[in-house]
């Protein structure tokens, strides 16, 4: 099992939020070998509480003073009320884990009133890997861990896509037109490191504009997408609104996108280069607790940098570029938002 960047807090209860496949559970028994787990998945486990959250505190001794893991909470809102209670009168400790914000969100449920802080996990990165890292694999496979360890990884890839993503949506009710969202979902691949146009991909889905916005609100809520906002802080050109779309990891990315005899191997491997290099952000980001907001810009001239992160620690701006050589062209953006903002770190990949 590979190290991970993420640290637990140093004390008392936390969420941890990622989606599924990246070892939430594998690293959380290994770092709380003594805990007490309940993981939602199991069906068993999951009919018990949903029918009587109270009995999750009937299953846990009078004596026990470890860690205790609800795996997959969503799925059962109601155990965060239960959880809060025995924080307070019991002083337990609850790791509590998600796959899925929706639910929480939607439903407006107890999250324990800031006695539990947020940890996000991701997939795999670079530094993780260690000696492991290829560049070549990681384009193509992403960094689930199985997808890095197994042997048929494109295999589980295609699992992952086709019965998680369509399943997960359908079993949590999130939409009632499954064949819809199975169109959007390829759709939406040919969008990855593209300005989103809502309208473009409703046509090719044959769906409104506004069930596509849905959707993608979809997405982000199983943690299983991201879209950039435009960086547009003391903007001195007239800039674009739209964000950019990025599935989550290349190697998911790449199950989803349809190929044919007519596709340009760019305009796979490029998007999936920025998705690469978008995990190691966001993972960082988050394991190291920069404090980074992530954006992108673009003008209406059309000018545009890949990643701009902003933050208490600086401005830095990304460029990234599958090619064998680098033209003066390809810094011609980099240094026009350098002309904006002189203040800058302006990095060419």
């Amino acid at each position: 099992m590979y190290s991970r960047l993420l640290s637990a807090p140093a004390k008392g209860s936390f969420f941890l939020f990622g989606p599924r496949g990246v070892g939430k559970t594998a690293w959380l028994r290994r770092q709380f070998p003594k805990a007490l787990f309940f993981d939602l998945l199991d069906s068993q486990v999951y009919t018990r509480l949903l029918a009587a959250p109270q009995r999750l505190a009937d299953q846990i001794p009078a004596d026990f003073t470890d860690w205790i893991v609800v795996d997959e909470v969503q799925r059962v809102p109601e155990l965060l009320n239960e959880a809060h209670r025995l924080i307070e009168s019991r002083r337990l400790r609850f790791v509590l884990t998600g796959s899925s914000a929706r639910k929480l969100r939607r439903k407006g449920v107890n999250l324990l009133a800031g006695r539990a802080v947020t940890r996000h996990m991701h997939p795999l990165t670079a530094i993780e890997l260690g000696g492991d890292f290829d560049l070549r694999r990681a384009l193509r496979f992403g960094g689930l861990p199985l997808a890095c360890t197994r042997e048929d990884p494109q295999d589980y890839l295609n699992s992952y896509a086709a019965t998680y993503l369509r399943e997960e949506v359908q079993q949590e009710g999130f939409s009632r037109n499954i064949s819809a969202f199975g169109r959007f979902l390829e759709a939406a691949s040919f969008s990855q490191g593209s300005v989103l146009n809502m309208t473009a991909v409703a046509r090719e889905c044959a769906v409104s504009a506004k069930v596509v916005e849905d959707y993608f609100s979809i997405l982000e809520d199983l943690l299983l997408a991201v879209r950039l906002p435009v960086f547009t802080k003391r903007a001195k050109r007239r800039m674009i609104a739209n964000p950019k779309f990025y599935y989550f990891d290349a190697g998911v990315f790449q199950a989803i996108r349809p190929r044919g005899p007519l596709d340009d191997p760019g305009q796979i491997h490029g998007p999936a280069l920025e998705t690469l290099f978008l995990q190691q952000l966001r993972a960082l980001n988050d394991y190291r607790g920069l404090g980074f907001r992530l954006h992108y810009w673009r003008t209406a001239a059309g000018d545009e940098v890949d990643f701009v992160l902003h933050g208490e620690r600086g401005l830095f701006a990304f460029e990234v570029k599958m090619a064998q050589n680098i033209r003066p062209d390809d810094l011609r953006a980099l240094e026009r938002f350098r002309a904006d903002f002189p203040q800058a770190k302006a990095h060419l990949l």
